[in-house]
């Protein structure tokens, strides 16, 4: 993954206790999330997290769906750190591994996934890195696998909310390859992978959750 110079409200967290780092957003997101799982997730298998930042998403998610085995991901030493801390008392938590999901070939190390979630990242990456990202994703999944995404997204091209312009203006000025993704783009990639949209979810926030499911025909 390019190592790409965000704003300062790009990647919020701070040190909570015992090694935890808390993000704001992730505090703020996470019941809406864990009812999205309820609705359309697996209750068994295997899931894979995607750029787990601080843990806090993942702890909450494998209480909330118990018969399901997590596997959470991160780029950042650091937070996989966090991510174990949360997870040590949960059974169904792996410890954290490094992934760059925008890197070519992941898959191949990731196969047979029922579930894989992807939350606030592809706005912080380019459209290449999007692209790849989704491919890979698709084929580490098992047929009928669940892909989630989860963000803030162009709606028909447009941003549709003061607070959603002033956020992409501020991340296209930090790196012209980044910023808000457009729904539409999205969706037709996903369905060049193979990956049926169920669902586009409107979620808090202004933002959308996609929910795609993998067809290996």
């Amino acid at each position: 993954m390019t190592k790409r110079s965000l704003p300062s409200n790009a990647s919020v967290a701070t040190e909570g206790q015992n090694g935890r780092l808390v993000a704001p957003a992730a505090t703020r997101n996470a019941e809406a999330l864990c009812d999205l799982l309820a609705q359309w997730a697996p209750t068994t298998g295997q899931a894979l997290e995607i750029a787990s930042g601080t843990g806090q998403h993942v702890s909450a998610f494998a209480r909330a769906l118990p018969g399901v085995n997590w596997q959470p991901t991160e780029v950042e030493p650091d937070r996989r750190a966090s991510i174990d801390a949360y997870a040590a008392d949960l059974p169904n938590v792996a410890d954290a591994v490094a992934l760059d999901a925008t890197a070519q070939g992941w898959h191949e190390a990731f196969t047979g996934q029922n579930l894989i979630i992807l939350i606030n990242l592809v706005h912080l990456i380019s459209w290449a890195e999007t692209q790849v990202l989704i491919a890979e994703a698709a084929q580490a999944l098992t047929a009928g696998g669940r892909f989630i995404l989860y963000g803030p997204f162009k709606r028909s091209g447009q941003l549709t909310s003061d607070g959603d312009q002033r956020f992409h203006d501020a991340l296209v000025q930090q790196d012209a390859e980044i910023g808000y993704k457009n729904d539409e783009d999205i969706a037709a990639w996903m369905a060049a992978q193979n990956l049926t949209v169920l669902k586009i979810v409107e979620m808090p926030a202004n933002n959308l959750a996609f929910v795609a499911e993998y067809s290996s025909t």
